[in-house]
């Protein structure tokens, strides 16, 4: 007699192939999604940082453009970019016609912006080390008062800093007006350079007292040099915010002590042409700062990128 062996039941969908590493493991493979092109995303992610660099290049490029214009092509709607060039601006803005230099405000912001930072950095220096390696009490609270300094917009305080800067004779004083950018920058100094110095490895500075280094030896010897960069970082950021400031300096000085943004708002005026000329001097104000920037470029992007990945 023959055995009936009964059939297999058929399934009704269609065959699965089943992989080796899924029959090893018992679990059906997933369908995941389509995993995206790493080389495309980042074409794409750089396509977009170039668009975003000329968004912010082209008006840069339109007020040099400009300053090399004379004011009748300056003024023309729409502008002339294929006018001719000149150097009639500039020769406005050193004096040749007028007899104004400009030398004596860029003097002034530059010693007041040097000066300031100086400072800032000699006070930061200290706060940031007792803030962050050698932590005080409750040291929460004295960032956030730092923070908090920061929050009461300049112009709210001008009216109490004219009144005491008269009483004292301190009005069109180059000195009070360093004072001023002191104060102005140190509390964002503190802030940087706590993160920077928080990242200075503690086996260091064991070692060094181990050896016998007192804390001036250690603070200019061990934390300096690895803190470098933080500390580039925070003096270029000082010495733009002190360059560029123009509301302290328009109400506290006078002829004097006067700045290089102060001497640039004089050449706008409510009559005439002056296009031209603001732009040249806007263009030749601006040259310390990206020298300075250019200058201690790699400096400052460790600096920026020091303690913000851990």
């Amino acid at each position: 007699m023959s055995t009936l062996t009964p059939a297999a039941p058929q399934s009704s969908g269609p065959a699965r192939s089943t992989s080796p590493a899924a029959r090893a493991t018992g679990r059906a493979p997933r369908r995941g999604k389509a995993r995206m092109d790493p080389t495309r995303n980042n074409t794409a992610a750089g396509i977009a940082a170039w668009l975003l660099a000329l968004l912010f290049a082209v008006p840069v490029l339109w007020m040099i453009l400009t300053s090399f214009h004379s004011e009748t092509d300056a003024a023309t709607n729409p502008p002339s970019i294929a006018a001719n060039l000149t150097l009639d601006a500039y020769r406005e803005f050193f004096g040749e016609t007028s007899g104004v230099s400009p030398w004596p405000s860029l003097i002034n912001s530059a010693s007041a912006s040097i000066l300031s930072t100086v400072l800032v950095l000699l006070l930061a220096f200290p706060a940031a080390y007792a803030l962050s390696i050698r932590p005080v009490k409750k040291w929460t609270d004295v960032m956030f008062f730092f923070l908090s300094t920061k929050m009461m917009p300049v112009v709210a305080a001008i009216l109490p800093l004219y009144l005491f800067a008269r009483t004292v004779g301190a009005l069109d004083n180059i000195w009070f007006l360093i004072l001023m950018y002191t104060s102005m920058n140190l509390p964002i100094a503190v802030w940087m350079m706590r993160s920077f110095l928080a990242e200075v490895p503690e086996e260091m500075l064991e070692a060094a007292q181990i050896d016998g280094a007192n804390l001036l030896l250690i603070l200019r010897k061990i934390i300096a040099p690895v803190a470098m960069p933080g500390i580039a970082a925070t003096a270029l950021i000082c010495f733009i915010f002190s360059w560029n400031e123009l509301l302290l300096a328009r109400v506290l000085t006078g002829v004097v002590a006067g700045t290089a943004p102060v001497f640039l708002t004089g050449f706008v005026s409510g009559q005439g042409l002056f296009l031209a000329q603001v732009c040249a001097a806007a263009v030749v104000i601006s040259l310390p700062v990206l020298f300075a920037g250019f200058a201690a470029q790699d400096k400052l992007v460790q600096g920026l990128s020091l303690g913000a990945v851990k």
